[in-house]
């Protein structure tokens, strides 16, 4: 992941001026009700995201807020939502990174334009992604290695789960198989927790998805974590060794959440957003409450977030051609 210390951190001036244009807006009348909109299901940590940050939102920013999920190609179809919604502060799209940096590079025709129909806000958060097994998989499988292969031995049910094709823990997941050279068949999901629910029921093998989505099934006892995205050990599982541990330096990826408007938003609606979510992923109660799904809160400017976007764009672009996977195909 390129997000690095100057993403996060904003220059004093940068900073005074939001300061300044945010305290003007926020002195605005309070809206009726602000839709945060995400392309992901109920119970997953985008649908969390949105709903811990909502909360600190009403009232400060809006009498109500409700979290639309609009699920369906691949988060598609909630960015195709929000860039038909007028840019009055009324709607906000939570999205993870790969509908904007991976998917102009698998599909030849896209229904949105992922620079000009939306507005970057902020950061929400960052997080690693986990490889975990279920009970399809014995238990004498405890690393990536061991996984390989079993998944040689057993080419008809090696494959593996993720919560969209084209995404980040997807193409995490494809690396995998092409590095341990397997035909790990992969499995699109709309989001990781219908996947994680396959996967305790025995009819996946695998799935790779953020680190948190994971975690919270380990109670059940029925899944395993192999290995975490991370370029060091995820602190929401400490005893699980990092994939480039194992050997597999090539797979190491994290990837993040990010707040957007609608396209064209005035830049004083920008900065009045930004600072509002600023604040509200500032709180202790949410920054513990993204923390219980494996999610570090974070944010930054509309600038810097715009320039991340291009950062990342251009990093997928050689992994994407080395994988050969296209959505069209």
């Amino acid at each position: 992941m390129s997000i690095s210390r100057r993403h996060v951190i904003q220059s004093a001036g940068a900073t005074a001026l939001l300061a300044s244009l945010g305290q003007q807006a926020m002195a605005q009348a309070q809206i009726d009700t602000l839709k945060i909109v995400t392309g992901f299901a109920a119970g997953g940590t985008s649908d969390n995201t949105c709903r811990r940050v909502g909360t600190r939102l009403t009232g400060p920013y809006a009498k109500t807020v409700v979290v639309e999920n609009k699920t369906g190609a691949g988060g598609q179809i909630a960015i195709q939502y929000i860039k038909g919604q007028p840019a009055d502060g009324t709607s906000l799209l939570q999205s993870p990174t790969s509908m904007f940096t991976i998917y102009p590079h698998i599909f030849k025709k896209l229904p949105y334009d992922p620079v000009a129909d939306v507005t970057p806000v902020t950061l929400a958060c960052v997080f690693d992604f986990g490889f975990a097994v279920g009970p399809l998989v014995p238990a004498s499988v405890k690393n990536v290695a061991d996984f390989i292969a079993w998944a040689k031995a057993n080419p008809t049910q090696a494959n593996f789960g993720s919560p969209a094709a084209g995404s980040t823990p997807h193409f995490v997941g494809a690396l995998l198989g092409k590095s341990g050279g397997i035909d790990l068949k992969h499995a699109a999901y709309r989001g990781t927790q219908p996947a994680m629910l396959d996967l305790l029921g025995g009819q996946i093998a695998a799935v790779s998805g953020p680190i948190g989505d994971i975690t919270q099934h380990l109670a059940t006892g029925k899944i395993r974590i192999l290995a975490t995205s991370g370029a060091k050990r995820n602190r929401f599982a400490p005893d699980v060794p990092t994939y480039a541990e194992q050997g597999f330096k090539e797979l190491t990826h994290s990837e993040w959440f990010a707040f957007f408007l609608p396209p064209k938003a005035a830049p004083e609606l920008v900065a009045r957003m930004n600072s509002a979510l600023k604040a509200a992923l500032a709180s202790k109660d949410v920054i513990d409450g993204l923390a219980t799904f494996g999610l570090e809160a974070m944010s930054n400017s509309p600038a810097e977030l715009a320039d991340l976007l291009k950062q990342d764009t251009a990093k997928w672009a050689p992994i994407v051609k080395a994988i050969g996977f296209t959505a069209d195909a």
